[in-house]
């Protein structure tokens, strides 16, 4: 729980957020938290809200944004997901997305670099900033210049956790190793990102033209923890209503609600190549802030309502 100085040095980051993205010629755009259909993913659970869905992701309709002709967006926003509350997680948090068209997931990861670089400039007054471009935690330095690490999930499985990918995922281990065994070690000497995840783990991420087995997408790990998750966008509307089903019926198979965004597969239609990602904004302040756990960087934890 953030005290006055806690909160002080909240908003002058959420300051540096946000000014990053005007200065790259993003406008900043504030869509529904209260969704009539959410995007079917099996492995999210939403909270409802009379009929309706609180939103797990702003995605849904920055998309249709981009649809009616926007080219570079972000919000930062409140999503909320059924998740045990901890030391990295609680059910609402707050989210950073941004989009750009004409754009692969390759263009995102420099964005990032360069976004933790603005922040390290802006804020090298932070007590998780051993010295500007280096983060301190657990008593190692983290090295902030780009570029960073870039590490395919089959080469992290075959490294790391002792099997192929493909093996994990037919006995079903693939969350299981990749929380247990690869993430932990990732991020120590300096972020990594962690790219080309099988197709069927990126539901709505484009398929790489090289290898079709593997999706566009990477997920950002900084001192073993997971930050951010980006990739080429899936605009094949064919593709997308397929894959869709295929989460419909894993959802309802477990007993739970789901339907079809048909508002948004018809402006899936008309959206350009883009690249999207989420950023967990309240990790990462905990990561600048030198603290140790989640509730300790929010004005509010859940447990404290």
């Amino acid at each position: 729980m953030l005290g006055r100085l806690g909160l002080q040095r909240r908003s002058d980051y959420m300051a540096a957020l946000r000014s990053f993205f005007l200065a790259h010629g993003y406008i900043e755009v504030d869509t529904p938290v209260r969704l009539p259909v959410l995007l079917p993913e099996a492995h999210i659970v939403a909270f409802s809200s009379d009929g309706w869905w609180l939103q797990s992701s702003p995605e849904l309709c920055m998309k249709r944004l981009l649809a009616r002709g926007c080219d570079r967006l972000f919000q930062i926003c409140h999503c909320f997901r059924k998740e045990e509350c901890g030391r990295l997680h609680q059910s609402e948090f707050c989210m950073l997305e941004w989009y750009r068209t004409e754009s692969d997931y390759h263009d995102l990861m420099a964005e990032c670099e360069a976004l933790f670089a603005h922040l390290s400039l802006h804020l090298g007054h932070f007590p998780g900033l051993h010295t500007p471009g280096r983060i301190r935690r657990h008593g190692k330095v983290i090295d902030l210049t780009p570029p960073w690490q870039r590490l395919s999930v089959h080469e992290a499985f075959r490294r790391h956790a002792g099997m192929e990918v493909e093996e994990a995922m037919a006995r079903d281990l693939f969350e299981e190793l990749l929380v247990s065994r690869i993430e932990p070690l990732l991020g120590w000497e300096a972020p990594v990102f962690l790219y080309d995840y099988p197709a069927a783990m990126a539901s709505l991420a484009r398929r790489s033209a090289v290898n079709p087995q593997v999706a566009e997408r990477f997920e950002l790990y900084v001192a073993g923890m997971e930050l951010a998750n980006g990739f080429s966008e899936l605009t094949d509307t064919t593709e997308q209503r397929l894959r869709f089903a295929d989460a419909i019926a894993a959802l309802e198979a477990q007993g739970r609600e789901a339907a079809m965004p048909e508002r948004f597969l018809d402006d899936l239609a008309y959206m350009p190549a883009a690249a999207g990602i989420a950023l967990g904004v309240d990790r990462l302040f905990m990561l600048l802030a030198g603290y140790d756990d989640i509730r300790k960087a929010i004005p509010f934890p859940a447990e404290t309502l």
